[in-house]
């Protein structure tokens, strides 16, 4: 969320969509923490599925708003 925050106030197009990437790392991380959460026991199967299914949706959500950036009108 930070990421995100810091790029809109970038004022490009380009420099909020790298910022947007660096949000698109962060949610990776996330997944990889998961696993180790899964893998330790520390959440149920049934939790890391839901869990990983919310990453999934932020990580694409993120990528179509790199989507709409990159053809929007907007100066790079």
């Amino acid at each position: 969320m930070d990421n995100i925050a810091e790029g809109f106030e970038a004022g490009s197009n380009a420099e909020f969509i790298r910022f947007l990437r660096y949000a698109q790392r962060s949610a990776a991380e996330t997944k990889s923490q998961l696993y180790r959460a899964q893998d330790r026991e520390h959440i149920t199967a049934e939790e890391f599925q839901a869990l990983l299914a919310l990453q999934r949706e932020v990580y694409n959500k993120i990528g179509g708003l790199i989507k709409y950036l990159k053809n929007s009108s907007k100066p790079q």
